[in-house]
């Protein structure tokens, strides 16, 4: 019987849409506490890739373990509560509630575990440099911020794993910078797992290991490790 260390673990997986393969053969090992960022052209799946990761989609073969779960073997019910407990997201388009206040938004996490506790949103919203601005409404804020409250939302409840799609994509470089100092160095005190996929160089700067997604699954001339292969 296998045996699947605490990380995040792609073995052999595909998916296809229709006939059309999306890609084929991915398997990638995360370890814990490692910032993996993947790159490729638009249309080769890389979003699709990270929903995966998080049983959002389906794939047609192989297999996903996260700290030794086998998310292909869980129901929908169960995927939900993986996900509450051990996966932080944050997306391009930040993806929070407009009619929510900044300390609300970091909140939900822990309200939805059934844990509230206003001191650990307090002192991440200082993390982020955003503690002054606990009771604005989204619509108030910037882009930068709006992301970074996406971050705090995404570490408060302390999970294992952070997947992050192009989450600099709608930032000037200035404000993109500050965004992924504050995104790398929040994941790294919490110990948790970074899986981003972005188009920038820039973004990946600080990545453990930088991966190329190629729609044919081969590796290509980039010098850049690819994937689909056994990383």
């Amino acid at each position: 019987m296998s045996v699947h260390p605490p990380g995040l673990q792609l073995s052999h997986l595909s998916k296809h849409y229709g006939a059309s393969p999306v890609f084929t053969d991915v398997s990638l090992t995360v370890a814990p506490g490692e910032f993996v960022a993947i790159m490729g052209e638009s249309g080769v799946g890389k979003s699709t890739l990270l929903n995966c990761m998080a049983g959002l989609d389906h794939w047609d073969s192989g297999s996903v373990h996260l700290d030794g779960v086998d998310i292909g073997a869980l129901d929908g019910d169960a995927r939900a509560r993986l996900r509450r407990e051990k996966i932080g997201f944050v997306f391009q388009a930040f993806h929070v509630l407009p009619h929510l206040d900044v300390v609300q938004n970091v909140a939900l996490p822990l309200l939805l575990l059934g844990t509230p506790d206003a001191a650990r949103v307090q002192a991440m919203l200082e993390s982020v440099g955003l503690g002054a601005l606990g009771t604005r409404l989204p619509q108030q804020l910037s882009g930068g911020q709006l992301q970074r409250v996406a971050i705090a939302r995404a570490l408060i409840h302390h999970p294992s794993l952070i997947l992050a799609d192009e989450p600099t994509g709608n930032l000037d470089p200035t404000t993109a910078t500050v965004v992924m100092d504050a995104l790398v160095a929040q994941t790294r005190l919490h110990g948790a797992s970074l899986v981003l996929v972005t188009h920038s160089a820039a973004a990946t700067e600080r990545a453990d290991r930088v991966l190329r997604l190629t729609a044919r699954g081969m590796v290509d001339a980039n010098p850049l490790p690819a994937i689909p292969t056994n990383c």
